[in-house]
């Protein structure tokens, strides 16, 4: 296995046809994203959002969407939208994978922390996460506009 990055560079998406193939893996957690996927992606990545994938041959078996933030609580960090390892090949190593070259990059670009927030319904996830050493800090609350 391998990473991919995609990115967005003057509006153009580097590694389009990554992009394309990483689309059902993706929708796999974010079933509601927009039909114009990639166009969607691209307005994604002009916010400073970048996308690593986890290949194998042809084949996409895991998605990583992130960014860097900096907040007045942790300082830097870098926060992860959302991470997800096809529904095929989980418990494979895909998802350590992709969050140990995360946790990597993290360090490369000097964050405090990685975080991410998960639906409570995702039970399996929480596992995983807290097998890797993460812990529930706080309450994310929502209101809907």
């Amino acid at each position: 296995m391998q990473i991919v990055k995609i990115t967005a560079t003057g509006g153009r998406i580097v590694e389009a046809d990554w992009l394309a193939r990483a689309e059902s893996v993706h929708r796999q957690l974010r079933p509601y994203l927009p039909a114009a996927y990639g166009k969607r992606m691209a307005e994604i990545f002009s916010s400073g959002v970048e996308m690593w994938v986890a290949v194998k041959g042809d084949a996409v078996l895991g998605v990583a969407v992130f960014r860097i933030v900096e907040n007045t609580h942790v300082g830097r960090k870098l926060y992860v939208d959302d991470l997800v390892s096809d529904e095929a090949k989980r418990s494979t190593g895909v998802g350590k994978l992709l969050l140990d070259a995360l946790t990597e990059e993290a360090h490369k670009r000097g964050c405090q922390s990685i975080d991410l927030d998960s639906g409570t319904q995702r039970t399996d996830a929480h596992r995983f996460y807290f097998r890797e050493r993460m812990a529930v800090k706080a309450f994310c609350f929502t209101k809907s506009l």
